[in-house]
Parts: structure tokens; C-alpha cells; sequence
């Protein structure tokens, strides 16, 4: 029987240790699963966009997103000009998220009479954990149309030749709650130039990005860098500043930039002011969400 004590023992003290062996076996095993998961960044940036120019933000699938955009003239008009409030640009636009990857908009602005449409879609998501990826990336498409009657409706006009057409990849990184930025290679193509002297394929790359002040407030900032020798004389690069304030179901986006243009064709290639003579116009953006399918969700 004493013999048999040790066994006893034994077989006592490997029954208590099993427990702890499944346990240490069992959190492994959700290790791995974990491990297994993919995180994606959301909310890189506040709204589909940055200032005048677009974010890799979409609307949420089943989302409509109307956006009424004014802009006035340059504040260095003076008390007489009211600082630029006495003129005024506006564009009514609509995006709709079709899918978490796709959104299609339309707009009009009074300005040259401009219809637009676009179509966006998001390529890559940032992301960790099973799948690593450092940037989320989207490419745009635009096309716009100047509907203003023919200067000289006599001779051969086209409707090709009001068209133009924006082409873009949005490269963004959220790098903390604060901090985002956006690098944005662009080609415009114009079908109609005013001069010889303008080329019809403009190549350019902008840069921007958001910072976070609070809950509610961010400021953001654009600029893009045409390459020299393909605008004509007095376009100058557009640079915007703007502050974004969300209330509730509202994204009211504050403006200030050297372009009074809302169109991408237009903003990109026709901005003549210069920041440092004052040739600044202010504006705003008023954004308001619409739940439009009953299978709209969050991204």
C-alpha cells in the first residue's frame, strides 16, 4: 500500500494541473484568434472634404449627403465690397455612399453655369492586425460642363469643348486622433483652352491635412503644386484654409482661400489671387447627412 502512495500522489497533483494546462492552452488559442482580426481606421477625416478639394472619406452606404457651398469675394475688397460679402458664388451638391468602397455626386454652381458629377472609390483602408496596411487610398473621377451661352454663337461650337474632366489618388494616413494627412497627384484635362500657351493636360500634386483642436473642431489646409509651364500667366497655386465644426447631424466647414471656384477643374487651374496682396475669399460649406436606405450603416 505504501507503494501505492506515490502513484496516488501523483495522479492527485496531475489532475490539479490540467486546469492551468487547458487554461494556458485556452489563451493561446484566443491569441491566435485575435491575432487573426483585422482593425480599420475610421474617421481619417471629418467630412468627404478636406477644404475645397475631396477626402478619402465617403458617405456611408445607403447615405445621402447634401452639401450647399457659397463663396464671396476677396476680402481686400474693403468696407465698400463689404470685404468680399457683396458678391457670391454658390454650389448645391449631392453625394450618395452606394457601398463602402463606391460613392457617386452631382453639383451645379452658378458660377460659369458649371454642372459636375463624380464618381470615388476607396482602393485601400488603413489598417492593423492580420492585414497591415499604412494608408488608406481612393481614386476620383470628375467631369464638369460649362453651360454658359456661346460668346459667338455663329461660328462652330461643340459641347466637347465645355468639358472638363479631373482625375486624382487620394493617399491619406491617420497617424493618431489628432493628426491626418493627404497627398493628392492630380491631372486635369481640359478639352478647350483659352491659349496656346495653356496646356490642355495640367500635372500637379497637392498636400494637405486635418489637426484635431477638439471633440467638435478641426483646421485643415490645402495647397497643390502645378507643374511649371502649363497654366497661363496670372494662375497662381490654390492654397485653403478652412475649420470644420460639427453640430449634431450639421458639418459646417468655414473657408479661406486665394479660389472662389467649388469645381476641381476650376479651383485647380483658374485660381488667381495671391495670398500675400489679400487676395482672399472667404466661404462656407454646410453639410447635413439623410439616412436614404433602410440599409445605410456605419463604415
Amino acid at each position: 500500500m505504501f507503494r501505492l502512495a506515490p502513484l496516488l500522489l501523483f495522479c492527485v497533483a496531475l489532475l490539479l494541473h490540467l486546469p492551468v494546462v487547458a487554461q494556458d492552452d485556452l489563451m493561446d488559442l484566443l491569441e491566435d484568434m485575435e491575432e487573426e482580426t483585422t482593425d480599420y481606421t475610421i474617421a481619417t477625416f471629418k467630412t468627404v472634404r478636406l477644404v475645397n478639394g475631396h477626402s478619402i472619406e465617403l458617405p456611408a452606404p445607403g447615405v445621402l449627403q447634401l452639401i450647399i457651398a457659397h463663396r464671396f469675394g476677396r476680402v481686400n475688397g474693403g468696407a465698400y465690397e463689404f470685404f468680399g460679402l457683396d458678391q457670391a458664388n454658390m454650389r448645391l451638391g449631392f453625394e450618395y455612399g452606394l457601398s463602402n468602397h463606391l460613392a457617386v455626386g452631382v453639383g451645379r454652381t452658378n458660377l460659369r453655369k458649371t454642372y459636375d458629377a463624380f464618381v470615388k472609390y476607396k482602393l485601400l483602408r488603413q489598417s492593423t492586425g492580420k492585414r497591415v496596411m499604412p494608408v488608406t487610398v481612393a481614386g476620383l473621377s470628375t467631369i464638369s460642363a460649362n453651360t454658359l451661352r456661346w460668346a459667338n454663337p455663329d461660328r462652330p461650337n461643340y459641347f466637347s469643348s465645355r468639358l472638363s474632366f479631373v482625375h486624382q489618388l487620394l493617399i491619406a494616413r491617420k497617424f493618431s486622433d489628432r493628426l491626418s494627412l493627404q497627398l493628392m497627384p492630380t491631372m486635369v484635362h481640359r478639352n478647350l483652352v483659352a491659349t496656346a500657351r495653356e496646356a490642355n493636360d495640367v500635372f500637379m500634386v497637392g498636400a494637405g491635412g486635418r489637426f484635431k483642436v477638439s471633440g467638435s473642431v478641426t483646421i485643415n489646409a490645402e495647397y497643390y503644386y502645378p507643374l511649371p509651364g502649363q497654366l497661363a500667366p496670372g494662375i497662381f497655386h490654390p492654397l485653403s484654409i478652412g475649420v470644420d465644426i460639427e453640430t449634431g447631424g450639421h458639418v459646417f466647414q468655414l473657408i479661406f482661400s486665394n479660389s472662389r471656384s467649388m469645381t476641381d477643374d476650376l479651383y485647380l487651374t483658374q485660381t488667381d489671387g495671391l495670398w500675400e496682396l489679400g487676395d482672399i475669399h472667404f466661404g462656407f460649406n454646410l453639410m447635413r447627412v439623410f439616412t436614404a436606405s433602410k440599409k445605410a450603416h456605419l463604415k
